[in-house]
């Protein structure tokens, strides 16, 4: 029951923090005079990723046990797999919810240059990351490892270049709600209160996810492939429904997108380095899924010049997809 309670208690910890979140990274991106895109991508994305990095490096740094490493790539591969497939879904169905409310249109608002530029780093580098499982040589892993970051790396200064302003007007720091004009400092000590929920939250759930794999005699990698990111990631891009709900497409999407461009080079830079990087049929599965996931959303956009609710949608059917192989195809050991 304690171990339960906990994997909860950290979900919980990360829907808490998630308006304070949102809140701080739209007034740090106006002190920082930064533009939509760099908001998004880089602040929103790596802010949220911070659990899902700490995460793993808990897991196997820290824990030090066998199934501490399996649940740490998990973590690491359940993210992109998660943020293409049921993040999408839930921001589609945000759009649909908020239109019916009549709070907004189905037509969305996003930038698709910005998507389609987050969306090929994540193709370009996540199938690299995953083929290196099958590279014998731990050395030459380290290098790819180094590439990974070095990717990253131009992928930041290319968002940077964004100068376009953000969407909307914004509603008052929550920790200091009659100032209209707060300054960088108060901005900072909210942002870094969420994200503390956030790490501590990720401290948690590690540990509760393992005492629950024992309990029920399930391997620590398919647990993590799935409870992980839904128990991190997804409850984090809840920003993106706040944002979808202010009419903000733009700062909502990239807040995934970004983050899959985020978790495909730095935690997986992290698991070259800390663990022997060896995927087995669940991990090169959920890989296979986002990429596919992900492929659809950029040709679709292409076709149609455009990113709509119906598109995003679709990651649930790619999510499911994987939830039956789990089931039905999963060898049983």
């Amino acid at each position: 029951m304690l171990s339960w309670l906990m994997v909860a208690g950290g979900m919980l910890a990360v829907l808490g923090a998630a308006e304070l979140f949102t809140n701080s990274v739209e007034w740090m991106g106006k002190h920082l005079k930064l533009g939509e895109a760099a908001v998004g991508s880089l602040l929103a994305a790596v802010g949220t990723a911070m659990p899902e990095t700490i995460l793993p490096i808990v897991a196997i740094l820290l824990v030090r046990q066998e199934a501490s490493t399996e649940i740490g790539i998990g973590a690491i591969l359940g993210a992109p797999f998660m943020l293409s497939t049921a993040a999408f879904l839930v921001t589609g169905v945000a759009v649909f919810v908020q239109s019916a409310r009549g709070r907004r249109t189905l037509e969305m608002s996003t930038k698709t240059p910005i998507l389609h530029r987050d969306l090929r780093y994540f193709l370009a580098i996540y199938p690299l990351a995953v083929l290196s499982s099958f590279i014998p040589s731990h050395e030459i892993k380290l290098l790819v490892a180094v590439g990974l970051v070095t990717l990253y790396v131009a992928y930041s200064a290319q968002t940077l270049k964004d100068t376009s302003t953000s969407e909307g007007e914004l509603q008052p720091l929550h920790i200091s709600r009659n100032n209209h004009e707060p300054n960088l400092g108060l901005v900072s000590l909210q942002f870094l209160l969420s994200v503390a929920i956030l790490v501590g939250g990720a401290w948690v759930f590690v540990h509760g996810l393992e005492e629950v794999a024992l309990a029920l005699r399930l391997s620590p990698l398919v647990l993590a492939l799935i409870l992980a990111p839904l128990a991190t990631e997804l409850p984090e891009k809840f920003n993106s429904v706040i944002w979808v709900g202010k009419g903000k497409d733009t700062l909502a999407m990239g807040n995934i997108s970004g983050a899959m461009v985020f978790q495909s080079s730095i935690p997986v830079a992290v698991g070259l380095i800390l663990t022997p990087w060896v995927l087995t049929g669940p991990a090169l599965a959920s890989a296979v899924i986002a990429v596919a996931s992900t492929t659809t959303v950029m040709v679709l956009t292409h076709l149609q010049g455009r990113l709509t609710p119906h598109m995003l949608v679709l990651g649930g059917a790619f999510y499911l997809l994987f939830i039956g192989y789990l089931l039905f195809l999963l060898p049983r050991g």
